[in-house]
């Protein structure tokens, strides 16, 4: 994958005042941001959130998922520590796309939970993709990061992709009685984990 920076500018917000750094997929036209704060091209491993764009819950305020709380809490953990990268990935609904997440959306009012409600429209579970994140996390010069997830498998598809992770940092917020079974299918069928950090050994970094 061949992506591109395009512009920065100043980012304020309610958090801190970013940096905002646009991206491009030369091939297909994608469009991905980066929020960066401090000095993150020191080599030292840089706290990170990879946020895939979720328009109901980052715009919408949304409550039948965690990813504007997700958001909120991952900016204000970077603002927090004053130095960070927060990757805004264009790829909603775990890669299926806005107008389709609702036609999920519809499923899951009729009972269908979120992995088999992607299933039924022909969709993987989850078909996001991370290849680019190497290419903008270079640009950067960032090193290795100190990942906000409680993903395992997001930790996995990164490093596959050519990211070192040093550490993951649970990101727990968001929950409420509208997301409980949303949660729940995420736990039991998909392995996120919702309590726990996992961090490596000093000496072990994942390819």
């Amino acid at each position: 994958m061949s992506i591109q920076h395009i512009a920065s500018c100043r980012l304020p917000t309610v958090s801190a005042q970013f940096e905002l750094h646009g991206f491009q997929d030369a091939d297909t036209g994608a469009e991905h941001l980066a929020l960066t704060l401090g000095a993150i091209n020191d080599g030292a491993p840089v706290l990170c959130r990879v946020h895939s764009e979720c328009m109901t819950g980052d715009a919408l305020f949304s409550q039948r998922c965690d990813c504007g709380a997700q958001l909120a809490a991952a900016m204000e953990r970077i603002a927090a520590e004053g130095r960070g990268v927060l990757l805004y990935l264009r790829q909603e609904g775990r890669g299926i796309g806005l107008l389709n997440k609702i036609r999920a959306y519809q499923l899951q009012d009729g009972g269908v939970d979120t992995v088999d409600a992607n299933v039924r429209l022909g969709f993987p579970a989850d078909a996001r993709g991370y290849a680019m994140c190497a290419g903008m996390l270079g640009h950067l010069g960032v090193a290795s990061l100190r990942l906000l997830t409680n993903n395992p498998r997001k930790v996995a598809a990164l490093a596959e992709a050519g990211v070192p992770i040093v550490e993951r940092i649970a990101l727990v917020s968001g929950h409420n009685h509208h997301n409980q079974g949303y949660l729940a299918v995420k736990a039991a069928r998909m392995g996120h984990l919702f309590d726990t950090s996992c961090v490596l050994a000093d000496d072990e970094v994942l390819p």
